[in-house]
This record gives C-alpha cells, sequence and structure tokens, in this order.
C-alpha cells in the first residue's frame, strides 16, 4: 500500500479513586518503518475525543500522519463518520479493513502483544497518567533499544551506543 498506517484500539484495566476503569489506548503504528506513536488514552472514548485525536495525527507540523497515503483501521464503531472525513481532508485516504481480520493488522497487533506481554501485564497501574507513562516508555524502548525481527533485527531509531565496543555499561530506570 505504499507509506501507510494503522491504528488499533486496546484496552487496559487501570486503578482509580473510583475503583477498577477500563482504559482505552489508540496506537498508531507506520507500516514501512515499524514506529509506533500512542495516540491517545481515555476511559471514555467519545467522538469529541476522537475528533482531537485526529487533529493531532493530522497536524501539518507534526502529526504521525502526515506525508502518509492510507490509514488502515479496523470497524470499530469509535472510528466515527466524523474521525474519518477529517482524517482524509488532510490527506490519507481511510480504509476500513473486513470484520474480523486480525492477520491484516499483524504488525500491530504484534505490537499489542509485546506491549501487553512486556510491560502492561507486569504491573498494576494507578490511573491514566501513569498508563499513559509506562507505555511511552515502552514506545521509546522499543524504537531505540529493542531489534525485531522483521526489520532484519535492527533497531527503528538506535542511539548513538549501539555498536558501540568500548566505555561503561549503564543501566536507566523508566518506570520507578
Amino acid at each position: 500500500l505504499g507509506c501507510s498506517g494503522r491504528d488499533r484500539f486496546h484496552h487496559h484495566r487501570g486503578l482509580t479513586k473510583g475503583g477498577l476503569v477500563t482504559f482505552y489506548l489508540l496506537f498508531v503504528l507506520e507500516l514501512s518503518t515499524r514506529r509506533v506513536q500512542l495516540a491517545g488514552c481515555t476511559s471514555h472514548p467519545t467522538e469529541a475525543w476522537m475528533m482531537q485525536v485526529g487533529r493531532n495525527l493530522t497536524d501539518p507540523l507534526d502529526g504521525f500522519l502526515r506525508q502518509k497515503r492510507y490509514l488502515l483501521m479496523d470497524r470499530d464503531s469509535k472510528h466515527c463518520q466524523a474521525f474519518r472525513e477529517l482524517v482524509e481532508q488532510s490527506g490519507p485516504r481511510c480504509v476500513r479493513l473486513p470484520p474480523r481480520s486480525r492477520n491484516l493488522s499483524a504488525h500491530l497487533e504484534r505490537f499489542i502483544r509485546s506491549i501487553k506481554e512486556e510491560c502492561l501485564d507486569r504491573m498494576i497501574l494507578f490511573g491514566d497518567r501513569s498508563l499513559r507513562n509506562a507505555a511511552q516508555e515502552f514506545i521509546f524502548h522499543y524504537h531505540a533499544e529493542r531489534n525485531h525481527q522483521g526489520l532484519n533485527n535492527r533497531i527503528i531509531e538506535p542511539g548513538d551506543e549501539v555498536r558501540c565496543t568500548t566505555g561503561k555499561i549503564a543501566c536507566r530506570e523508566r518506570l520507578g
């Protein structure tokens, strides 16, 4: 499909003052590079929230969908008509995948599995801020420190320390 992105909702439970709450995380993945962005996190994915997510994704200066040709999306009702129109007005064509076709979004499904198994399912998260922080830290790790078999075991955004053969090994604390 050329240069395209793919989005998908993932839900995760977190503790709040009001008890156990289901949060919805919207991830967007660029298929060619496997770069991922957390587009949003909320406990109530309303049309107004989706419209704000759409404005953020299509921002002409730094939106994730800038210069993309397609946005592949599942048939979740949260992808309202107004959201799809907003995205298409900025350039990318919205392509809705057939129902129950997880094999058509294998790269994003694999990312969701990785973030769940390696990060989110291993923690008790308190509120949306801690969930968003954990997801952002995992995405940083996913881009800068984790090799990817689908990319010939390369790192998506390697830092200067990659392939360095001298120096000290340092441990970085991510989530406290």
